[in-house]
């Protein structure tokens, strides 16, 4: 199993969970669902208080991540397999992302 922090404009927003069956799982902090002032991190994931379990990755983190030849350069440049799309999600939507949504890995 693998997590990450998904973050927005540098807060916490929530959790992105990869198990090892590889379903996904996203859910909202309880801080960030909890005040009012705080967005959703997309349309396809309201907030809410309750997780929401996929069998693929979400749309919206698959969106942040390059297609074609740029995902085959990126994940021979980091060793990651191309398929991997958790591990180059992790690995490419830094600070350096454009928009306000990144995501950081949690080390085990």
């Amino acid at each position: 199993m693998r997590k990450a922090e998904v973050l927005r404009n540098g807060e916490l927003a929530g959790f992105l969970v990869e198990r090892d069956d590889r379903t996904y799982t996203f859910e909202y902090d309880p801080l960030w669902w909890a005040d009012p002032s705080k967005p959703s991190i997309s349309l396809t994931l309201p907030k809410t208080n309750r997780k929401y379990e996929s069998d693929h990755l979400f749309p919206f983190f698959c969106n942040m991540l390059s297609e074609g030849i740029n995902r085959e350069f990126q994940a021979r440049l980091l060793k990651i397999d191309p398929h991997d799309l958790f591990g180059l999600l992790v690995a490419t939507s830094g600070p350096d992302t454009i928009g306000a949504v990144t995501v950081k890995e949690i080390p085990k």
